[in-house]
This record gives structure tokens, sequence and C-alpha cells, in this order.
């Protein structure tokens, strides 16, 4: 498979899950704050690292679903940026799933122009680098947010929620099979 079949594949499974969790939950997730989802992202990648380091887990959940958790929540991030939050969820699940897949696109799109001109370097990474990359990007888009969206030379929140998705699909890619 071409790294962008691979991609595509990834991003169904997580589109799976959130389809099924719109099922459940509806899109409450309308309500957060974009500081809410980057500190969502956080606890992701933080559990992610303690279950790459060997910490005892007292939640019988992999790693994968947590990988999985950062492409949706990555994603979500991307559409509250845009739609702005609000006090009650106000979308429905065909709406949900129009704006998810079409910031998984242009996330895809973004992966492809970057793949190019990096020559598939992300294939001799190591997952845990991909992890350590995704905490770094968290890092600076709090640093952004608590600045108010300001940067001057640097890349925005949107960017930085992007790399994470790449970077945490790439994850997905190199798992697979495992757990």
């Amino acid at each position: 498979m071409t790294t962008e079949e691979e991609f595509r594949s990834a991003l169904k499974e997580c589109r799976d899950i959130f389809t099924a969790k719109l099922g459940d939950y509806s899109a409450s997730w309308r309500i957060l704050r974009p500081s809410s989802l980057t500190d969502q992202l956080f606890i992701k990648a933080k559990r992610i690292r303690q279950l790459e380091t060997g910490e005892v887990a007292m939640v019988e959940e992999g790693i994968r679903p947590e990988i999985m958790a950062l492409v949706n929540y990555g994603i979500i991030g991307l559409i509250q940026l845009q739609e702005g939050y609000v006090d009650e969820p106000d979308i429905d699940k065909t709406r949900a799933i129009e704006l998810y897949d079409h910031f998984a696109e242009e996330t895809l799109q973004l992966m492809i122009r970057k793949n190019h001109d990096y020559a598939e370097a992300w294939r001799g990474m190591r997952v845990t680098s991909y992890t350590d990359f995704i905490l770094t990007k968290i890092n600076r888009v709090k640093e952004i947010e608590d600045n108010q969206g300001k940067v001057s030379v640097s890349e925005g929140i949107d960017s930085n929620y992007m790399d994470i998705i790449n970077y945490a699909v790439f994850g997905l890619i190199k798992t697979k099979g495992e757990e």
C-alpha cells in the first residue's frame, strides 16, 4: 500500500470510532473551548508516553485507542477553531461527519505535501518519537493559547493540530496489528 492508502485506512478506523461515539453522545464536544481540547490532547499523549515507558496501566486500554483519540480530538479541535464553541451542542450527526471529513482530508493533503518534501522520513522514525513530537506540539499550542493566539513567526494552532493528527496517524500505521 502507498502512504496515502495506509493513511486513509488509518483515518477510516478513527472516523468509525468518531461516528460510533456520535451515536452515543451526539456532538457533545461542541461545548469544549480550545484550551480544553488542548488539555484533552495532552492527557491522551501523556498516557501514551506512560504506556511506552512501561508504567503499569490500571485501565485496560492500550496505546492504539489513545492514538485514535489523538486523531479524533485533533480533528475536533480544527472544527472548534473554525466553528467556535457553544453552550449547547448545535450540530447533528450528518454535519459533524461532514466537518470531520473536511478536516481529515485537509490534514491528509498537508501530509502528502510534507511527505513528498521529507521523502517518507516518518517510516524511519520510532513510534515513541511521534509521541514526543505530539507533546511538543501540544506545549506549543498551550503557549499560543496563553498568548491569546498571537505568534510572531510560528505556525498557528491549526497547523499544530494538523501536525498532531499526522504524527498520530503515522503511529497508527506503524502499530497496525499490535494489541
